[in-house]
């Protein structure tokens, strides 16, 4: 790696010291940072407004838990509580989890992951996080130019007549659309064009897979949900009938168009997480991947399943009985390449060398959380049933324990296990664990009694509720409190680690893909010399080195190492 002379340090006994350059240190200032075209720096921005979207909606969640501790009024009115919870699942939606993983992780990763020097197109990267940006600056403005009360979905007719600032909100959308289209795009214009001499589809990593369904879904969908949204923006403007009924309107048209983006956006929120796991069960279990293809092809399947399933979310609208079913029946479809992932990544731990690293705590975790999420997702698939559970509690854990559970889970899963290469420092395994740990159980407490809350018959997003379910809704209030704080000592730990840090080696875990190769954190062209692509998953091709405290190719392995055995491993 390259170096640069230092000797501003006045507490050093040496007048001269060499400094490693990266890409956090080759430049500095402002503008290096806001004008950069390096994909990990514009990553860690879109990190950083992530953490921030995520904990101003946390803090929505846990006002919205505290209200309902008691069904009369503990902290606000019924008008401000359905403010709460529309902005809650808004920022949660389109400012968290939809970029997330793709935009602050995959940005980070996925050129160092191909061995290249940065995305297909620098510029419109940058483009695509400044309209990130500007469409979270229009959601920010909507809550004080008189908040947004209309819930996430932002439904027909009340949305055209409600006095909240809906248009402003519309136009956030709207704008984190184009993020989100030309994030996708050059994710796949990179990934088809600027793989290295070797890397062949199937040599591809899994969560280059995950990336690219992803990416597909998004420049397939989202443009749907922009065309919505500006005929929303319409008819609230000019009055014309297109989905409010007195003015000859269809709402249901609107449910229509909503969900046929919404429901691929789903899979927009999971796969990368999916993506995620699939390389931290691999790397953490010692063991090459089970079933590679079978998970590389699930991808690409719950992709295209994911624009046919739209119409479940409508089950008690007044559609066919004949067009329920077939709904009905491609939506059970979609749980067989998910358990393909799941059984999958169960076998690839068996007989491995597993190390409970704070990332393979949450991609632990993420399985678990998941397969709640999947199986009771069978249950809203199914005519009878839905009936009963449609609008209640029941739909708002299911929810849940898919987007938060699975796929912020899996986030947290991809900055730990990446944290090392993305800072350069070591976080402190222990507290991770803890974190991990309140993060897991803080969420269950919260979510799953409000699936005994919606078998009961408790409507969702009530202000009040019947006296005979106030002690499950204390118990799910204290799970976010849990939750929030347990997230709080995650974001404390790694900024600790930034300051205190032990300098990480370049493959503290063992893993074998091309990102583990180079300096950690990368310099500014990620590889002084262009890697050699091979199979991602051969964890035999590096051994522990004692000295440097992490894993080295076999081939440069030196006197003092360490082998990594199938009994346990010396853990970095």
């Amino acid at each position: 790696m390259a170096t640069v002379v230092d000797s501003s340090d006045p507490k050093s006994n040496f007048p001269i010291q060499y400094r490693e350059l990266n890409y956090l240190n080759c430049s500095s200032g402002w503008k290096s940072w806001f004008f950069t075209l390096d994909h990990k720096r514009i990553g860690i921005m879109y990190l950083i407004g992530v953490t921030c979207s995520f904990f101003l909606g946390g803090l929505f969640a846990v006002l919205l838990r505290t209200e309902l501790l008691s069904p009369e009024r503990v902290l606000m009115g019924p008008d401000s509580y359905n403010q709460m919870f529309t902005l809650h699942g808004a920022i949660m939606t389109f400012l968290v989890i939809i970029p997330g993983v793709p935009a602050a992780i995959g940005n980070i990763i996925l050129p160092v992951m191909l061995g290249a020097k940065d995305v297909a197109f620098p510029r419109m990267n940058l483009g695509s996080f400044y309209l990130w940006m500007f469409g979270a600056a229009f959601f920010l403005a909507a809550i004080v130019l008189g908040g947004l009360d209309t819930g996430w979905t932002f439904y027909t007719p009340y949305s055209v007549t409600t006095s909240t600032a809906v248009i402003t909100a519309l136009l956030g959308v709207f704008i984190l659309g184009f993020s989100s289209i030309f994030t996708g795009l050059n994710f796949i214009v990179t990934i088809h064009t600027m793989r290295p001499p070797g890397m062949t589809w199937f040599k591809m990593p899994l969560f280059l897979w995950a990336l690219y369904a992803t990416a597909l879904i998004q420049i397939l969908a989202t443009p749907v949900l922009g065309i919505t949204g500006l005929l929303l923006i319409v008819e609230r403007a000019f009055h014309i009938g297109i989905f409010d009924p007195a003015l000859g309107g269809d709402p249901v048209l609107f449910q229509h168009f909503f969900w046929f983006y919404s429901h691929p956006a789903v899979y927009v929120m999971i796969l990368p997480a999916m993506g995620v796991v699939s390389e931290v069960i691999a790397v953490h279990s010692r063991k090459h991947i089970f079933g590679y293809r079978f998970i590389a092809y699930s991808s690409i399947a719950i992709a295209m399943f994911g624009f046919l399933v739209w119409g479940h979310h409508m089950f008690v609208s007044g559609q066919s009985r004949v067009v329920a079913v077939i709904f009905s029946a491609i939506t059970f479809s979609v749980s067989i390449p998910s358990a393909i992932k799941v059984f999958n990544w169960l076998t690839t731990m068996y007989k491995g060398s597993i190390r409970f690293t704070t990332a393979m705590c949450y991609g632990l975790a993420f399985i678990f959380i998941f397969s709640i999420g999947g199986l009771t997702g069978l249950f809203l698939a199914t005519l009878a049933t839905d009936v009963h559970l449609h609008d209640t509690y029941f739909v708002v854990a299911h929810f849940h324990y898919v987007m938060m559970g699975s796929s912020l889970v899996g986030l947290f899963a991809a900055v730990h296990h990446w944290w090392p290469k993305i800072s350069g420092k070591m976080f402190s395994e222990t507290w991770g664990r803890i974190a991990c740990l309140g993060v897991f159980l803080g969420f269950n407490l919260t979510f799953f009694p409000q699936f005994l809350l919606g078998t009961r018959g408790m409507p969702r997003r009530y202000y009040t509720y019947l006296e005979e379910f106030q002690g499950l809704h204390i118990m799910s209030t204290c799970g976010a409190y849990l939750l929030g704080l347990s997230s709080a000592l995650m974001a404390a730990t790694l900024i600790y680690s930034v300051y205190r840090g032990k300098k990480a080696p370049a493959n503290p875990w063992g893993g074998a893909s091309l990102e583990w190769q180079c300096s950690s954190p990368p310099p500014h062209n990620n590889f002084d010399h262009p890697p050699l692509a091979g199979d991602p998953y051969v964890m035999e091709s590096v051994v522990y080195n004692e000295e440097i405290g992490g894993y080295v190719p076999v081939e440069c392995q030196g006197d003092n190492k360490q082998s990594v055995t199938a009994s346990g491993d010396k853990e970095a």
